[in-house]
């Protein structure tokens, strides 16, 4: 016997966008560090946030609803979840990636998907090629803390493979990936490249990490500039998915001339598996890279390992970066 249509999931797709928001709202009212804080009932948060309390009210039911808060007789708590990536006094705290993720420049790239899909990429302007554009800083500075935790378990691989002198960081960003090398390798020296404003954000975390003294930056597009040569390691932490696949072997093949003879490249994607309707967050990021770029996309692991053969290296190794979702491939 079939069950019995339902639109609920039409609904609720369609208002989907009222989650993200609501999310958002609340992170930029700290309603989850104030519950942390002991603030837990509508008109305690109220007073906290000098909101409405039928306001306060309203948000945390709706959270409730999708999972970010519990509610027993009134009383508002954090989820296990919740208490660690969205308390501001968790060192694990992530909210500021609401900061790009639902920035208005992000969410104006699939108001019109019909057109994007006619298209087969971005029609609401592409900023990956902009090197004066103030959203790949933000970019940088809000996803720190996903970058950082993405590093600190590739760097942790690496360094069972080894432990390289002369490393290249291409499309640096925050810095993550170069420093967590520096951190565990206190004779390695890392050059980061990126656009200059974003490359000062990057060098501002390696002074804090007191690695600045060796960490190096080559300002300007990945595909002008030069790299230089004789690197043991060469980084590319989630940029081949901002290009198309001949863009990305020319990059590789760059990447390969400068090299040192045994010398890795380290590709760090969000890698969907081969029916491509999973993991979500890798097919989340085919749809992204589809309204956001001219011919990006989140590429399989097979995909990748092609890219590097066409660029003449003979092999590759895989590994999955845990928590992170992500997937590191060692082309050699």
């Amino acid at each position: 016997m079939h069950p019995q249509p339902n639109p609920n999931l039409m609904f609720e797709t369609l208002g989907g966008f009222q989650r993200s928001m609501a999310l958002k709202g609340a992170m930029d009212l700290d309603l989850f560090t104030h519950i942390a804080e002991g603030a837990t009932t509508s008109s305690e948060l109220a007073r906290r946030i000098a909101a409405a309390e039928k306001g306060v009210r309203v948000l945390c039911d709706f959270l409730t609803m999708i999972g970010f808060l519990t509610k027993r007789d009134g009383v508002y708590g954090l989820t296990p979840d919740t208490a660690v990536f969205l308390n501001r006094h968790s060192p694990a705290y992530l909210g500021s990636v609401a900061n790009f993720i639902a920035h208005p420049s992000q969410v104006a790239h699939v108001l019109d998907m019909a057109a994007v899909v006619r298209k087969g990429g971005s029609v609401a302007g592409e900023h990956t090629v902009d090197p004066d554009d103030p959203c790949w800083v933000e970019f940088a500075r809000s996803m720190t803390p996903i970058a950082r935790m993405t590093a600190q378990a590739a760097a942790a691989i690496l360094a069972q493979l080894g432990t390289p002198l002369k490393v290249l960081d291409i499309a640096a960003g925050s810095g993550a990936f170069g420093i967590e090398i520096l951190k565990r390798n206190p004779a390695a020296e890392v050059s980061a490249q990126d656009w200059t404003s974003v490359l000062a954000l990057a060098v501002e975390h390696a002074t804090q990490a007191g690695v600045a003294a060796r960490y190096h930056t080559i300002p300007g597009s990945a595909f002008d500039v030069d790299f230089g040569s004789g690197y043991e390691l060469i980084l590319l932490p989630n940029f081949l998915h901002h290009f198309d696949p001949p863009t990305n072997v020319k990059l590789l093949r760059k990447v390969r001339a400068a090299l040192a003879p045994a010398g890795r490249a380290a590709i760090i994607e969000y890698a969907p598996n081969e029916d491509r309707v999973s993991p979500p967050v890798a097919v989340i990021m085919s749809l992204s890279m589809l309204a956001t770029t001219k011919g990006g996309d989140a590429y399989t692991v097979a995909e990748l390992e092609a890219m590097l053969r066409e660029a003449g290296f003979a092999e590759s190794r895989t590994h999955a970066l845990g928590e992170s979702q992500q997937t590191l491939i060692l082309g050699s």
